[in-house]
């Protein structure tokens, strides 16, 4: 399949890269900064673009088969849209193109899993250290709702650099009230890979952890 990857150059991105060249996908990453990637191949390409610009976001998508979406940024600290904004204009992009299957990533606590990161970050981080982006990530959640696409959300728990280790929780009872519940972003891109292809959580919002 032909997938376009937003937010290719992150931890959860490179990921989806990697794993989706080693089963036979033909990704496209779209990057601001072409450098932080490998060169191009047969079967890799790279698009430069900012997801604020719809153009180079519709460049990108025409031609392919699915999205999936691991888009972030560093500017927690202070009032952003990005994350809504961006996604907006990539359902806008994927309408256009007649790309249907969206597969995006957000993370436990938002939405109806509100509480489930555990303590720590149900009263300390999220509201104090990453309101804004929290904030962002609940309307990211709602354009991708509100779309007419084929989309999957896919809730993760802390993100980890560990590997693959192919056993992990999903589904909408996943966290815990408690306590941290953690995944590494290599099992995270490779759920997220596989629910291109599957409709067990077609227009769910299933959290994912080990």
């Amino acid at each position: 399949m032909r997938i376009l990857v937003i937010g290719a150059t992150g931890g959860t991105g490179r990921e989806i890269v990697r794993q989706g060249l080693d089963r036979g996908h033909e990704i496209t990453a779209f990057v601001r900064k072409p450098r932080r990637m490998p060169g191009p191949s047969a079967s890799f390409h790279i698009v430069r673009g900012n997801v604020l610009d719809p153009a180079s976001l519709d460049k990108a998508v025409r031609g392919q088969d699915a999205v999936v979406c691991a888009l972030g940024h560093k500017r927690w600290l202070g009032p952003s849209r990005i994350l809504s904004i961006g996604t907006a204009h990539l359902v806008q992009a994927m309408r256009a193109h007649g790309v249907r299957r969206l597969v995006c990533e957000t993370s436990l606590g938002v939405g109806n899993s509100f509480g489930r990161m555990g303590l720590y970050y149900t009263f300390f981080v999220v509201p104090i250290i990453l309101p804004f982006y929290f904030w962002d990530k609940h309307r990211q959640e709602n354009v991708v709702r509100e779309s007419e696409l084929e989309w999957v959300i896919v809730r993760p728990g802390e993100l980890t650099n560990g590997g693959v280790r192919g056993r992990l929780r999903a589904g909408s009872a996943v966290g815990n009230w408690l306590w941290t519940v953690r995944i590494s972003r290599a099992d995270v891109a490779g759920f997220m890979l596989k629910q291109i292809q599957e409709d067990t959580f077609l227009r769910q919002t299933p959290g994912v952890s080990w």
